[in-house]
């Protein structure tokens, strides 16, 4: 029989994993830009997160885990680029974000526009990259993104503002 204490903790971990899978996964999508890596690194963040579970647990003293998820992420889509030492090949096909055909004008110049803008983020440095996701695809605030990037909150904003300048370059039609 389990111990009570393993099952309460493999309760939490599954509230865990429940509440945290679409994040872990966007993260994981938008870091190595195709859906079949997105989930091998998705799978792996929660078998990580799962071994170390309990001591982040005692360790977050009430504060959320996202952060913590998404810095084991982070850190293992890095090691994937190091053991490949290459960048990905697939760049993310935004029409699996908009699969709809329409015709209206507005809609077409919207599609442009973030065909662009994940364009251009694949051509941010990793950093700068990773920031970008975890605010506006995770909507993660920067006090969180610190936790996840192991920065302080000053550097984290700097960051994100260097990031968004970046983009901004980018992505402007001359």
């Amino acid at each position: 029989m389990d111990h009570p204490d393993k099952v309460r903790l493999d309760a939490a971990f599954s509230e865990l994993y429940r509440a945290h899978l679409r994040d872990v996964y966007s993260y994981a999508y938008y870091r190595v830009g195709n859906h079949h890596d997105a989930e091998d690194l998705t799978e792996q963040t929660f078998l990580q997160a799962y071994r170390h579970f309990e001591r982040a647990q005692a360790e977050s003293d009430g504060r959320p885990l996202r952060p913590w998820l998404i810095r084991i992420a982070h850190n293992l889509a890095a090691n994937l680029y190091r053991d490949r030492s290459r960048r990905p090949q697939t760049h993310i096909d935004d029409s699996t974000v908009l699969r709809t055909p329409h015709t209206t004008e507005d809609l077409v110049e919207g599609r442009d526009e973030l065909a662009r803008i994940i364009t251009g983020i694949q051509e941010l440095p990793d950093e700068r990259r990773d920031a970008l996701v975890m605010r506006f695809a995770l909507g993660m605030d920067n006090r969180e993104i610190a936790r996840a990037m192991g920065k302080t909150d000053g550097a984290t904003k700097v960051l994100l503002h260097r990031a968004i300048k970046q983009l901004e370059g980018i992505v402007t039609p001359v």
